[in-house]
């Protein structure tokens, strides 16, 4: 290159082309300099005078020398590297370990070893230290090459296994760890507590033999709801009882929680079902578990799974229910981290985020939801000693005493954040009913101490008369719903609840109308017997109106449906509770024969889109809250008043019977910072 470069100067200096190759000129003059010169060479410094010239000999080798000599020089340095990491091990070479002896085995620095030589000259034991020091060295040696065989050879003897056989061993493993966390992390043991007065918790024989054929019915009714499920969709939250298999819906998330064995347990516990009941608690025993990244409906949950574990914890007194009951109300409580302290409607029980559904209002909560939570919440202050849980029911309800209500009103939607009402829609059917019934229950379950929500409710229900309780042309009394200033006259199949409410509270209304509220819910129960009787299945569909001529009638192609619902048969048992008309049982009756004809499917039960056809098809799915409510109160109608006496039991939004607390002289925790 010194040579070319030379002669490249000279050219430069000449500014003539050249070629490097030829060394002759090229004479294009379209081919500029920059071009014809390697990159490196695009820079050329500056020679001193007198450097004209250099002997014409290679002071380089070339490129295809160089390649040889570097493969020559990979080749000796990948042969040393070789000689360390292959060579048979002998305890008389030191092994190559990157340094790390250093980090593995101590060793003892230079200074370190100047203190020890000078010890040897005083002390004259400097000789045994080093000794000692040397056989620990070797000793931490023969360890680590121990453990590095070992490790080999269970490396090789898991390569021999199959792949079945792996699978096995880690499932075995993961079960340790499972198990081991359960112990370490496992639930505190809850304080122990009176077990409040249970009464009639079995039989309830009626006596008479039709209505004693009549409820074995029922209970073979549910037999088959409950066998279909074990069999088709055990463990999932719902059935699919037509493609036989398992079902649900997001207010469950994407999880199998058993909703179906929840909701089922003490409707099973009741019948005398024990065989199955067991089964039920075995697999929520073994497989119910929380801990699942899981966005779930707190109202669901809570009326569903807590209310459910509860009931059957009372009437068992099997202590998994209530632990499992308290594991999961924990997982409810970040949902009540809101501005305001009205819950979310959602909420994941595994980060605890919280949010509301999309479509509610901008972003609001629904009173319905958060407004039936206190019967479940109060119980699970009584059985922890944690007041947390009374105080987010009492706080919700000290927010509303200080809203201003429109017509004194209820709207169905209030915002978390802002504490304000959204659209002015108030309902007693959907997104409204539980509230209410749960300001009455929780005077009942009170031992009728809890005067606060008695007012509270008394007010409501004042206002619900004024403004939304009507009667029809033909002589119906119906419950419309109040939005923006305007009666929409018609009726939802979940606000035939309301019969069986005003019955429920017209011992003790104000100004001596128990014989009033009683004829409302005789109404009541009368006006939605009347939307089953006019439809060709018998069952009841969906929402119905009253205005064109038309009553008790739905109008609209999806309000013609029937899911298995339990309100109108709910309302049936509580009327004959308090008045023993036989009307309601042959009401209660007609409406378990047409489920049953109807209905029912080889794979169990299932819901009806149109009651008003002769030849109907299914919707395919086997509800849990069938399980829970419509069978539970059919059975109920069809025994003796011993069994659950309304005395001594009240009955959650789900049918989950939960024992009046008579607390006399006790106090809840929390409840003194409420007053």
């Amino acid at each position: 290159f010194s040579h070319y470069r030379n002669e490249i100067i000279v050219w430069l200096t000449q500014k003539q082309p050249y070629h490097l190759s030829h060394h002759i000129p090229v004479h294009r003059q379209n081919m500029t300099t920059p071009a014809l010169l390697p990159l490196s060479g695009r820079r050329i410094p500056t020679l001193s005078p007198g450097a004209s010239s250099f002997p014409h000999h290679r002071a380089t080798l070339r490129l295809s020398e160089k390649f040889i000599l570097l493969l020559i020089l990979s080749a000796f340095i990948t042969l040393c590297f070789g000689a360390f990491f292959f060579l048979p091990d002998n305890s008389k070479h030191k092994r190559f370990d990157f340094g790390l002896e250093d980090v593995l085995i101590p060793h003892i620095d230079s200074e370190k070893e100047a203190r020890h030589s000078s010890r040897q000259v005083i002390h004259g034991v400097g000789d045994h230290d080093e000794h000692r020091h040397r056989e620990e060295e070797e000793s931490l040696r023969d360890k680590i090459r121990a453990d590095h065989e070992r490790a080999l050879q269970e490396a090789k003897e898991k390569l021999r296994k199959s792949k079945e056989e792996l699978k096995a061993e880690i499932q075995t493993e993961k079960t340790k760890v499972v198990e081991d966390l359960k112990k370490k992390d496992g639930p505190k043991p809850l304080p122990p507590v009176p077990m409040p007065k249970l009464v009639g918790v079995k039989d309830g024989d009626p006596g008479d033999p039709d209505t004693k054929e009549k409820r074995d019915k029922i209970r073979e009714m549910m037999k088959h709801a409950w066998d279909s499920y074990r069999q088709y969709g055990w463990g999932h939250n719902e059935l699919k009882p037509i493609a036989k298999k398992g079902h649900s819906t997001n207010i469950f998330g994407n999880s199998q929680m058993g909703a179906t064995i929840v909701d089922a347990l003490d409707t099973l516990y009741i019948m005398g079902l024990h065989d199955e009941f067991k089964d039920g608690q075995e697999w929520i025993k073994q497989n119910l578990d929380f801990s699942v990244n899981a966005e779930v409906s707190v109202f669901e949950v809570n009326i569903r799974f807590i209310g459910g574990l509860l009931a059957a914890y009372y009437l068992s007194g099997q202590e998994v229910f209530k632990v499992k009951a308290v594991q999961l109300a924990e997982k409810l409580l970040p949902a009540f981290n809101t501005p305001t302290g009205i819950p979310w409607a959602m909420v994941n029980l595994k980060s605890g985020v919280g949010r509301n559904w999309g479509w509610a209002s901008a972003g609001s909560s629904i009173l319905a939801e958060f407004g039936t939570l206190h019967m479940e919440f109060v119980h699970l202050t009584y059985l922890t000693g944690n007041p947390a849980y009374y105080q987010k029911v009492m706080h919700i309800r000290k927010l509303l005493a200080k809203m201003d209500r429109p017509n004194g009103l209820y709207p169905n939607y209030l915002n978390p954040r802002t504490g304000r009402w959204g659209q002015h829609h108030t309902s007693v059917g959907g997104l409204g009913d539980s509230f209410y019934e749960y300001l009455l229950k929780a005077w009942l379950m009170s031992d009728k101490t809890d005067t606060e929500a008695r007012k509270t409710y008394d007010d409501a229900i004042e206002a619900i008369e004024r403004h939304l309780i009507r009667k029809s042309n033909g002589g119906l009394t119906f419950i419309g719903e109040w939005k923006n200033g305007h009666l929409e006259r018609k009726m939802g199949h979940l606000t035939c609840f309301a019969g069986g409410m005003f019955a429920l509270g017209a011992d003790g209304s104000p100004d001596d109308k128990a014989g009033h509220y009683l004829q409302l819910g005789a109404e009541i129960a009368h006006t939605c017997h009347e939307s089953y009787d006019r439809t060709v299945l018998k069952l009841g569909p969906e929402a119905f109106k009253f205005d064109s001529g038309l009553e008790a009638v739905a109008v609209r192609q999806n309000e013609k449906y029937y899911i298995l619902r339990p309100e109108v048969i709910e309302t049936y048992w509580y009327m004959w509770r308090f008045t023993h008309d036989p009307k309601y049982r042959q009401w209660g009756w007609e409406a378990a024969q047409a489920i049953d004809k109807y209905c029912r499917v080889s794979g169990g039960f299932s819901g009806v889109k149109d009651v008003y056809s002769s030849n109907p098809t299914y919707d395919d799915v086997q509800q849990s809250f069938f399980l829970a409510e419509t069978l539970k109160y059919l059975y109920l109608l069809f025994s003796s008043d011993e069994l659950l006496p309304l005395e001594n039991w009240v009955f959650n939004t789900e049918a989950h019977p939960l024992p009046v607390l008579h607390l006399g002289n006790i106090t809840l925790p929390g409840s003194e910072t409420q007053r």
